[in-house]
């Protein structure tokens, strides 16, 4: 009778009048995301430019942390400091669901900026060279933008601002310090790590082993020094090291299963004071970079064994030193959660701006978290290069260089979208 009475033409009008006041939850993610960047962006800009002015080195980050712990309270996030060092925990509640933990890195490098950039580094010899200011305003404005979308998920989000990464000991202090027990244990952990030769606006993955095993070695060759002039009289430590050096390389050409990758580079040498003093000792600085647990254990019994090999043949007066440190396993991303991640993404950004790619020799102690929690945990690649460069094939500098320097609106801007899309995917449905 009701039907009859107001008519179907008014009975559609109705439906169509919810629908419209349905209409703001419905607007399509990217919309979303594109109007919110463009409120939050200004800030995210200004707060790149203050931490890329004021780098602080590993373990130092002090500053850096309270700017990341100022932004979070601004989204409305419970906060807390000093976790595991200069760490700093976020959490944003909403309803029952799943825990997803975010990360960005705090620390900088040693390296004097040579960009000629007007807002260049104000710390001598200390520069942002491998993207982690970018990784902040980016990670700092998915945390605002989750706050403002909370009527599209349900569950936790815990935003994770890590010391030390460059040291690979951030993540593990952090874990030691009570991480998945002072807060809410994840269900997945996620982070993004920029790519100097891939163009702002993408994003790659990988799925499996995404970076290294990595160990660095100290070696301390000894020998007999004497004049330049009486190499007779001497146990030459600078021919042993030559030797040496030279002889490390068969450990990756003559040793390994050449279909196992792995990098071994001597990247410094040291020893002597002048042009005719032959010196009674030689140090060496090495790094050692695989996949494989038994290719890594394979490598470094034989850098032990081939420099005392050598010292013997050269009759040293004693056997060498060869200390390990900077141990660091491969970061592994869980394929099941990575192959998901990628399809939202490339729903949401476009299918041509998202792309497998290969694992990177480089290390990050990233996937730490994962393991110390028992979860799947992903690290995914955003561009930060110039679009226009790459595509005309220029040089481009790499990360940890003194020219390196992104382009910066669209590395922050797609770097807050990745976390967010990908924080989306793991979160509860409303």
């Amino acid at each position: 009778m009701l039907l009859r009475r107001i008519g179907i033409p008014l009975v559609l009008g109705l439906a169509a009048q919810g629908l419209m006041a349905q209409a703001p939850a419905l607007r399509p993610l990217k919309e979303s995301l594109a109007a919110g960047l463009d409120r939050v962006y200004p800030e995210l800009d200004a707060l790149y430019l203050d931490l890329h002015r004021n780098p602080e080195l590993s373990g130092k980050e002090a500053r850096t942390a309270a700017r990341m712990a100022e932004q979070l309270r601004k989204s409305g996030y419970t906060v807390a400091t000093g976790v595991g060092g200069h760490g700093v925990v976020g959490v944003l509640r909403n309803g029952q669901g799943p825990t997803v933990l975010l990360r960005t890195e705090l620390d900088a490098l040693p390296v004097e900026e040579k960009t000629g950039l007007p807002y260049a580094s104000l710390a001598p010899g200390v520069m942002h060279a491998c993207g982690h200011d970018a990784h902040m305003a980016g990670w700092a404005g998915a945390a605002s933008l989750l706050a403002g979308l909370k009527d599209r998920w349900r569950g936790t989000v815990v935003m994770v601002a890590q010391p030390a990464e460059e040291l690979v000991e951030g993540a593990r202090a952090m874990i030691a310090d009570g991480l998945f027990t002072r807060f809410p244990k994840p269900d997945a952990a996620l982070a993004v790590h920029g790519r100097a030769d891939l163009a702002a606006g993408r994003v790659s993955w990988v799925a499996g082993y995404t970076m290294a095993n990595v160990d660095a070695a100290d070696i301390v060759l000894y020998g007999r020094g004497s004049h330049g002039a009486r190499p007779e009289l001497s146990v030459d430590p600078v021919v042993l090291a030559a030797r040496t050096v030279l002889a490390f390389q068969t450990l990756i050409s003559r040793e390994k299963d050449p279909l196992e990758p792995a990098v071994l580079t001597v990247g410094s040498i040291h020893g002597g004071t002048k042009h005719n003093i032959i010196p009674d000792q030689v140090k060496l600085q090495m790094t050692l970079r695989s996949y494989n647990p038994a290719v890594r254990a394979q490598l470094m019994a034989g850098v032990v064994r081939i420099a005392k090999a050598e010292a013997l043949a050269a009759g040293a007066p004693r056997e060498p030193r060869v200390d390990f440190s900077e141990g660091q396993e491969a970061c592994w991303n869980d394929p099941a959660l990575t192959r998901r991640l990628a399809a939202r993404l490339a729903q949401e950004l476009g299918a041509e701006n998202v792309e497998e790619a290969r694992p990177d020799m480089v290390a990050e102690d990233f996937g730490e978290f994962g393991k110390a929690a028992g979860i799947p945990s992903v690290l995914l690649r955003t561009g930060m290069a110039e679009p226009a460069r790459v595509k005309a094939g220029a040089a481009l500098p790499s990360l940890h260089s003194s020219a390196f320097a992104p382009d910066r609106e669209a590395a922050i801007r797609t770097g807050a979208k990745v976390l967010v899309i990908s924080a989306l995917e793991v979160l509860g449905k409303p």
